[in-house]
């Protein structure tokens, strides 16, 4: 038998550390803030925390892709970077970076058994362990710590107030991202409440900035700003002539808008640690090719993300392209359909991340524009959502951009979220329980339904026939279909473009990063 290794074994724990416990219940032990000052002090980290140069960043939406931004802009710059994000969409240690690459296996290992041993030691009943957030944000700060990085990028999990990253006391300077509705149950259900919680990483002193806001959100942000006598400056989006011709590294317009956050936290982190001659030129009017570099290099999977299906790509190459999107508010679902409309008219090769550019299947353009296509959704999203909100936003911006979907797949979760490692398989047909998926389905062609002129209440004789016979693996509706998994809804997309080499099949993966993890999981392989 197979020796199970020190990593391996690291994962199985790193399990145990979840609960059902809604991350709203405030009233326990695990979930309170004020125990993440005594875990720093049982691991002795207090001090290397002080000396950390870090930049800390909230949001509704945009807050991974402008820590990205800036992971590679101070990278290119010449500085050993420790970006510390979530969630990971394969590998657990996607969440810790340090030179833009993630932490090796060996290195997760011999941290998290240190961290985990010592606090294993020294709580109780009265401190218990750390919920698993808070022990991430513990392991990363303990990386980094042992990593000697320059700078620390922290992003935000969950809100800001008491999200376990705020146990920074003396960030070199803040960023919001733009704000909107997203964990309600735990932020509050008005954007000037969820604005309060965000603006909770604010320290005295320390600069802060943030992008346009609703005026309801902006209020809130100026006004605790100045409660703690922040200097809080509106960033707007980056101008694209500035990238001297070239793209961001990032997909999709809203990317300028992080971008220009990116530039100026990393302007004032430039600034305030001394570094001088590499901030010598007007911010306005040029960038320095260092900013250029890391902002038309970053990378980061699941966000704006094309990818051509390699299992096909032989005999039909080009046929099968997924457009990756995690989007799962309404309004990154706008702009997530925005994004996807305007990329499947381009007439140039997707991007494959799996391959280097030198190894595409180039299909003559010819060829290409002589085929039809046809935009299928992938959808998934968790049960606290509003599947009506997310589906009509989604619906009605690619239909103003004249993109019509000619079906939609609702697939569960390929693995358990709430396991790592080798126990993260996913389950059989048989375990799998799909209602959520017929609540998805059912919104779908109520929303297809009304959209033809019919009765929006109307579908239960739609989908009528396929109620029956629940061992099926697919449940299918006029407009619809339900899988039972992510790899048979796979299949019937590869079997699909076999059969109709005509016709190029762009599909949009959204709704969930669980979902993307899950895809780019399976078409790895």
């Amino acid at each position: 038998m197979e020796e199970v290794s020190s990593y391996e074994k690291a994962l199985d724990v790193l399990s145990s550390f979840i609960t059902l416990r809604s991350p709203a219940d405030k009233g326990s032990k695990c979930s309170r803030f004020d125990f993440v000052f005594d875990y720093i002090k049982i691991l002795d980290l207090e001090e290397p925390i002080s000396k950390m140069k870090i930049i800390h960043v909230a949001g509704t939406k945009g807050k991974g892709s402008t820590c990205t931004f800036v992971e590679s802009i101070l990278r290119n710059c010449g500085f050993r970077t420790g970006l510390f994000t979530s969630p990971h969409l394969i590998d657990v240690r996607e969440r810790f970076r340090v030179d833009g690459v993630d932490i090796c296996e060996e290195k997760f290992s011999a941290h998290f058994w240190w961290c985990y041993d010592i606090l294993k030691e020294n709580t109780n009943e009265d401190l218990p362990m750390p919920f698993l957030f808070c022990f991430f944000t513990l392991l990363a700060l303990k990386i980094f710590t042992a990593e000697q990085v320059d700078v620390v990028i922290l992003e935000v999990g969950i809100g800001g107030r008491l999200d376990s990253t705020n146990l920074v006391q003396a960030p070199i300077v803040c960023g919001i991202c733009s704000l909107g509705y997203d964990h309600v149950e735990i932020l509050g259900h008005t954007l000037g409440q969820i604005a309060g919680e965000k603006a909770g990483i604010f320290k005295h002193g320390v600069p802060a900035f943030t992008v346009s806001q609703p005026d309801e959100a902006m209020s809130v942000l100026q006004e605790k700003a100045s409660q703690l006598g922040v200097h809080l400056e509106v960033v707007p989006p980056l101008d694209a002539n500035l990238l001297n011709g070239l793209k961001l590294g990032l997909e999709g317009e809203h990317q300028y808008q992080n971008a220009g956050l990116a530039v100026a936290l990393c302007y004032t982190w430039l600034h305030r640690t001394g570094h001088l001659e590499i901030t010598n030129l007007e911010q306005t009017s040029s960038l320095p090719e260092s900013f250029i570099k890391g902002l038309t290099t970053a990378n980061l999977q699941g966000r704006a993300q094309i990818v051509s299906d390699q299992h096909i790509d032989i005999e039909c190459p080009g046929d099968l392209v997924f457009y990756l999107d995690g989007a799962h508010t309404s309004e990154s679902m706008e702009i997530c359909a925005r994004w996807f409309s305007i990329a499947i008219k381009e007439d140039s090769q997707p991007r494959d991340n799996f391959r280097a550019s030198h190894e595409l299947v180039q299909m003559p353009p010819d060829e290409r524009s002589r085929k039809n296509s046809i935009q299928i959704l992938l959808f998934n999203c968790m049960s606290v959502r509003d599947p009506q909100l997310l589906l009509l936003r989604l619906i009605k911006t690619c239909a103003s951009h004249g993109v019509r979907f000619k079906k939609a797949l609702f697939v569960p979760n390929m693995t358990a979220f709430f396991k790592f490692g080798s126990h993260a398989l996913p389950p059989t047909d048989s375990q799998v329980e799909l209602s959520w998926q017929f609540t998805l389905q059912k919104e779908w062609e109520s929303l297809m339904q009304g959209n033809k002129g019919g009765d929006a209440k109307s579908t239960d004789g739609v989908c009528e026939e396929v109620k029956d016979d629940l061992k099926m693996s697919t449940k299918s509706c006029e407009n619809s279909m339900v899988f039972s998994s992510l790899p048979l809804a796979i299949k019937w997309l590869r079997d699909s473009a076999k059969q109709n080499q005509s016709i190029r099949f762009q599909v949009l993966v959204t709704g969930s990063l669980h979902l993307m993890g899950d895809i780019l999981k399976f078409i790895k392989k």
